[in-house]
């Protein structure tokens, strides 16, 4: 019989990541892990197949190995693997098998590494601290205080900060030279790529006089011996990934012109030569995937020899394997779409790839594809019989125009979802507000939607994926139209005969969270609500969040001084005293996103006015915690998503929540 999805999927799922083709197209790597309940910790190793009907089979012990990728001539595979203190380091095996061999042994872990066009060196990405402590420091004997000068001195999931950097470093592979730092200065140097000839590195940095205040970023060229690099995309303001050209004359970059819209919500393609205008590829009928630096790298970007450009792009919250001519005037869908594409990786000829696919319906497979045929063939599909003994909701699309713009959404059905009952209906909102919710599985959307609720995912405007346009549209305007296209996707849900209306609950988490907060400011409508990792109060999550000022001046219209009022008046704190649903509060303590003061504020001010309200607290959790904390804690907070819900949604609950806002309103 089946059964629901449940919070404690985080143990039975199988995660699969960073695949890499070999160059001549018969075997993949890949990385597998599973997280073992007895001892709650994940267990990753290599695994190896060969293409395109083999086996998988492990190629590595582990237990913490992640980020294979085949030297050019095949020979070799690099990958990076936990020391004794977590610190990842490069390591590297024969593909035919054999002993790995560590490579390097540094005092801060490997970021990111690329082979050079040989295969005899490896650039590299590591922290470069000048005030990093001795090993073997004791800080109960000897406390050091902590000494600020910048602005962005910490980062969420990544931590401390100080003044450390990145940096691009180069070593050889079958000698014992020490790393040569190539790279060096007060900002971050990432992506490191080598020119054809193995002379130059491209990479992205952020050298600009504004870097502290500023998210933008430069594309870059420098020698492999060192000395000062040349910029090459002056004209730009973001850049998302970086390739050279085959002949190595130029670069292709994903980028953008638009100082309010960086690379990673809406990016374009450009080409680069130095001193010159950058050449745009591409317009915003999709958003080309640029990963989430410095936590997801961007997939493989190609530019072959035949001049063909291969690249992940997503329009309305579906992914797609473009081709595209390297004019710009020929473009071709070669796979895709009803799936999110988080990964790309090509062989040598760009005649085969493969990419990382994560239906609304799995957690993540591995599919071939032939670039001039198209149709996807699943290679690796770790989930296949967790997802037949519990079978994920199913999805119905629907959009309307609303002032202006068209709203997508996404609605999602419990597996045995019968039209002639009653359900209740909650509403999940993304984060960013440049997120957007994909055709894509989602634990916490699948726990609900499976224990028998219908969940509205409505992509207001704001979210990416459907033009420059559309996500500019929320800029100073938060809780604004975004929140009335959220109402409205509601209020046509709510003219089904099967959605029980006294049954609505609402939840979100970042963005989501303030989103969530807003909408119970607003209206007493749902019987309640969940606020994950929110943003409470614009004024102070100004001065706290590792993104408050860089971030919030373009969103909310100004500095802080500036733009006090507007701060104000955008803030859900503000309207704290017209809450009558009951809060749960959700928050991870080591969070500088959305740092954990602004749900003890919005938790103090309810409990002072007597409303329901509870807060849980997550340890040691940061922002990004859902994807990458302890599973206990994933768990436990998926548990309490459900608990919540399954309180306050009851028919007698949300009868007896009906009574309390009806008073409440009442009184006003």
């Amino acid at each position: 019989m089946p059964r629901p999805i449940t919070p404690d999927l985080v143990y039975h799922i199988t995660a699969v990541a960073s695949p890499s083709v070999a160059p001549d197209g018969t075997q993949l790597v890949f990385t597998r892990a599973k997280i073992a309940p007895e001892t709650q910790s994940g267990h990753s190793q290599i695994m190896m197949m060969e293409l395109p009907n083999g086996e998988a089979t492990p190629f590595t012990q582990g237990p913490k190995d992640s980020s294979p990728k085949f030297s050019p001539d095949g020979k070799t595979i690099a990958f990076l693997r936990a020391d004794e203190k977590s610190r990842a380091q490069l390591w590297f095996i024969p593909a035919n098998g054999g002993e790995a061999r560590q490579l390097t042994r540094l005092p801060s872990s490997v970021i990111e590494f690329e082979w050079s066009p040989n295969s005899r060196s490896i650039a590299f990405v590591s922290d470069v601290d000048p005030d990093r402590l001795p090993e073997d420091h004791d800080p109960k004997k000897d406390p050091r205080v902590k000494v600020i000068r910048r602005i962005r001195y910490r980062y969420d999931t990544i931590g401390w900060r100080g003044d450390a950097h990145r940096h691009i470093f180069v070593m050889g592979i079958n000698t014992d030279e020490k790393p040569r730092q190539i790279t060096d200065g007060d900002w971050d140097d990432l992506s490191p790529v080598w020119s054809p000839d193995g002379k130059r590195i491209a990479f992205i940095s952020n050298r600009r006089e504004d870097r502290d205040l500023t998210m933008f970023t430069e594309a870059y060229v420098v020698s492999t011996t060192g000395g000062e690099p040349e910029c090459w995309s002056s004209h730009l303001s973001t850049i998302g990934n970086i390739i050279w050209s085959p002949d190595g004359s130029q670069l292709l970059v994903i980028g953008s012109e638009d100082e309010e819209l960086g690379a990673g919500w809406q990016g374009f393609l450009y080409m680069l030569k130095p001193s010159r205008a950058p050449k745009k590829l591409t317009d915003d009928s999709f958003k080309i995937s640029a990963g989430f630096r410095p936590i997801l790298p961007a997939p493989e970007l190609r530019w072959t020899d035949k001049g063909r450009i291969l690249f992940l792009a997503e329009a309305k919250g579906e992914s797609f394997l473009y081709e595209m001519s390297e004019s710009g005037d020929e473009l071709r869908s070669i796979a895709g779409g009803d799936t999110l594409f988080s990964d790309l990786t090509l062989d040598a000829k760009a005649k085969k790839a493969v990419v990382l696919s994560i239906p609304p319906a799995s957690a993540g497979e591995l599919h071939l594809i032939d670039t001039e045929k198209g149709a996807p063939r699943s290679l690796v599909n770790e989930n296949k019989e967790y997802f037949k003994e519990h079978p994920a909701a199913t999805l119905e699309k629907f959009s309307f125009k609303r002032a202006g713009m068209e709203i997508e959404s996404r609605l999602l059905f419990p597996p045995d979802f019968d039209p002639s009952k009653k359900y209740p209906l909650i509403v999940d909102v993304h984060g960013g507000p440049h997120g957007v919710f994909y055709d894509t599985f989602n634990p916490t959307q699948q726990v609900l939607a499976t224990a028998g609720y219908l969940v509205l995912c409505v992509n207001p405007r704001g979210s990416s994926t459907y033009g420059a346009e559309f996500v500019k549209a929320v800029l100073s305007d938060w809780g604004g139209e975004d929140f009335l296209d959220i109402m409205a996707a509601l209020d046509k849900v709510c003219t089904r005969p099967y959605v029980d209306t006294d049954r609505l609950g609402v939840q979100g988490y970042s963005y989501g969270g303030f989103m969530t907060a807003w909408i119970v400011g607003h209206t007493n409508r749902f019987r309640a609500a969940i606020v994950g990792a929110p943003c409470i109060d614009l004024p102070s999550f100004y001065g706290t969040s590792d993104i408050g000022v860089s971030f919030g001046e373009i969103q909310w219209g100004g500095t802080r001084m500036e733009a006090l009022k507007a701060f104000i008046e955008h803030s859900p704190i503000h309207y704290v005293q017209k809450v009558e649903t009951p809060v749960l509060l959700l928050h991870g303590e080591a969070d500088h996103r959305c740092p954990i003061e602004q749900s003890e504020q919005f938790f103090v001010a309810l409990k002072r006015l007597g409303k329901e309200v509870e807060f849980v607290r997550f340890p040691g959790c940061s922002h990004l915690f859902l994807r990458n904390g302890h599973p206990k804690l994933r768990e436990e907070y998926l548990m309490r998503v459900k608990m919540w819900f399954d309180k306050h949604l009851t028919p007698q609950a949300s009868r007896n929540g009906a009574k309390r806002a009806a008073t409440a309103s009442s009184k006003r």
